[in-house]
């Protein structure tokens, strides 16, 4: 066990602030981009986004990749690309970050909250069947904290219940989270009318903080979403701008080539923390499905049920002020996170299981460059904190 003598002189955040790490590829691309558009025959214009489209798609084994400037407005594109109309569904989980639900009010859909499936924190496909209607037009998916959603069996769900004038219901990832991630041989971006990443700083890759791309096999979507993120471009539709820059891309490609490598160790990081843990009772530790491969974006963990709300906020208390040791809720119902959404009326009614696993789940700090001193010293504050809440201190 770990005492508070031992405490790190710097905390192990809840989530890292860099979720992968950078090396001198990085910096030496992002210097020749930079010297290269100090020519004022060239300035901020160059291949880099292109070569990094080409190279994101190939990555994913699809036909377009679209680089944007986040996640979120590729989430916004992706409900566009639906044209709703009032009264149209859109069926996503309870549990996810809020940008996923609000991209769908945005756009004046209807947002239908389903259940998720405790043991992997996905949409629970039983749950969406049991919410369709003749006026769902998509289903927006989650590839939550690094594992697939069970795209297949969604899109089966959607040719069983066809809409009656678009016919079956399109089924969207939000891959925001998922980077990497593969399902049943093929990587996530692949399977789904389309496919939404995130390089925000705290991803398994990032392109300098922010970024996102689009991956679809779909050439009207690629027409519509490259439309919507300039202006246009000649396609009739309208536009705005919601490009990546070329210093992003440059240092996208790197970040992309090391990808895999990143996520081996965060996988090999995630065996060992896995172990070290698993004597813990009271802890329900993260699943990987067959025809799966998690990337941990998170390390989901769940405590006892009669354990929810309070007494877990407890435990991610004391692991902070008593041991420096990060925990953070990722995620609970985006009603509770998020008061537009909570306006627009949700309640505990519309997704109870989701509810109460909201209360039950959070994650441990957790990082591809973390020390196995670091990984005992966080599952031995953990250990600590178990027992301190199962006695009722």
């Amino acid at each position: 066990m770990s005492g508070a003598a031992d405490r790190p002189d710097r905390p192990y955040p809840g989530l890292p602030p860099l979720g992968g790490w950078f090396t001198d590829a990085e910096i030496d691309a992002l210097m020749e981009c930079l010297r290269d558009s100090m020519d004022w025959r060239t300035g901020f214009s160059g291949p880099e986004i292109g070569e990094f489209e080409a190279a994101f798609a190939q990555y994913c084994g699809v036909e377009h990749a679209l680089a944007l400037n986040s996640c979120g407005t590729g989430l916004d594109i992706a409900m566009m690309c639906l044209d709703l109309q009032p009264g149209d569904e859109v069926i996503s989980p309870a549990i996810t970050f809020k940008a996923t639900h609000q991209a769908i009010a945005g756009q004046g859909g209807k947002i239908v909250m389903a259940e998720i499936d405790p043991a992997t924190f996905n949409l629970d496909p039983a749950s969406v069947e049991a919410r369709m209607t003749d006026r769902t037009r998509a289903i927006l998916a989650v590839h939550n904290n690094g594992l697939s959603a069970f795209i297949d069996e969604l899109e089966a769900i959607c040719e069983a219940h066809p809409h009656p004038v678009h016919g079956p219901a399109k089924v969207i990832g939000d891959a925001a989270r998922a980077c990497g991630a593969g399902y049943k041989g093929t990587r996530v971006g692949k399977m789904g009318w389309m496919n939404v990443f995130s390089f925000q700083t705290s991803k398994n890759m990032t392109t300098l903080g922010e970024g996102g791309m689009i991956t679809t096999d779909d050439p009207a979507v690629a027409e519509r979403a490259n439309g919507n993120r300039g202006f246009g471009r000649g396609t009739g539709y309208w536009g705005s701008n919601y490009r990546m820059t070329r210093p992003q891309a440059a240092v996208g490609l790197v970040q992309l080539s090391r990808l895999d490598e990143m996520n081996d160790l965060r996988r090999d990081r995630v065996h060992l923390l896995t172990e070290l843990l698993s004597g813990i009772d009271e802890l329900t530790l993260p699943t990987e499905p067959e025809g799966c491969h998690h990337i941990y974006y998170g390390y989901t963990i769940m405590v006892p049920e009669d354990w929810a709300g309070e007494r877990r906020q407890v435990l991610m208390d004391w692991l902070m002020a008593e041991r420096g040791v990060g925990t953070v809720v990722m995620n609970n119902t985006t009603w509770h996170q998020d008061p537009f959404i909570a306006s627009l009326g949700f309640t505990a009614e519309d997704a109870p299981l989701s509810e109460v696993i909201g209360d039950r789940l959070f994650c441990l700090s957790l990082h591809p460059l973390m020390t196995d001193e670091d990984l005992a010293y966080i599952a031995g504050a953990m250990a600590e904190g178990v027992a301190m809440v199962a006695r009722g201190l």
